[in-house]
């Protein structure tokens, strides 16, 4: 497969999978930035951290400075481990050979809330091998080579605006999984494989333990990604989410035992709400 015709078939599974294009070389224009300045600036990063806050204060009907910084730097990570994440799981199970995600060759441009635009050069988004991989082989290249990269990078710049590194890695296993999920629903044909590369992913560190149940059924993340305390009523959660309801803000006074999540009355599922 072609890298036009691969960007054309990922294109096809959703926003969050689609990549632009831009000459190797080429000088960034027209708002476009390097994408590792994102990743690894802290002072980059959070101007869209400020962007997700202005933009979930003015959804939930408050000033922004109402909103938590944690808060609105959780919504940010997930939105962009998303866009990390799908392109490779994507081209891993379109392809059969395992993708790498290389972000010296990729940049961003700024924009209004949904999927951040990302655009590659030549050879961003390379195969590293050749030859098509079994399930496990394509997990654990993805788990090396963008978890453990990019991914990982997000994460610790993410951790400076005070998010636990547990709900950021929990973020990082529900984009997984939900991934796995718009597969399914975009191209039905490859809902096979992405299980296969998810499950493996999901078995594996970084997110071994992130999560309980399985990509094929009952999945649930054992973090929550903090989007209930936006609101001072007990707000909903995300589909696979380890709180039964957000707490309250009497709630949110009680005590750590107190607080202790229990399963979920309603069912499990994946959520891909990445709008940050």
């Amino acid at each position: 497969m072609t890298d036009g015709a691969l960007l054309t078939e990922l294109a096809g599974l959703g926003p969050f999978f689609a990549l632009g294009w831009h000459p190797a070389g080429s000088a960034p224009s027209d708002g476009w930035r390097p994408l590792e300045e994102l990743l690894r600036q802290p002072g980059v990063l959070g101007t869209r951290v400020a962007a997700t806050r202005a933009a979930l204060a003015e959804a939930s009907g408050q000033p922004p400075g109402d909103v938590e910084l944690r808060v609105a730097a959780s919504m940010t990570q997930l939105g962009l481990a998303a866009r990390l994440v799908c392109p490779a799981l994507g081209a891993a199970a379109l392809t059969g050979r395992p993708p790498r995600i290389d972000p010296a060759r990729m940049r961003w441009r700024p924009g209004p809330g949904g999927a951040v635009a990302l655009s590659i050069s030549d050879g961003a988004l390379l195969p590293t091998s050749s030859a098509a991989a079994d399930p496990a082989a394509l997990a654990g290249a993805l788990a090396d080579s963008v978890l453990n990269g990019p991914v990982r990078a997000l994460v610790q710049t993410s951790a400076q605006f005070g998010v636990s590194p547990q709900v950021l890695w929990g973020n990082v296993a529900s984009v997984v999984n939900g991934a796995r999920a718009l597969i399914g629903v975009a191209a039905p044909g490859l809902s096979g494989p992405a299980e296969q590369i998810v499950s493996g992913l999901l078995a594996r560190p970084p997110l071994h333990g992130r999560h309980q149940g399985s990509a094929a059924a009952g999945f649930r993340r054992r973090s929550c990604c903090l989007v209930y305390r936006l609101v001072a009523a007990a707000a909903p959660v995300c589909g696979d989410c380890v709180l039964t309801r957000g707490p309250t803000r009497a709630d949110r006074g009680a005590t750590r035992a107190d607080r202790k999540a229990t399963p979920a009355d309603r069912g499990p599922g994946a959520s891909t709400d990445w709008s940050g």
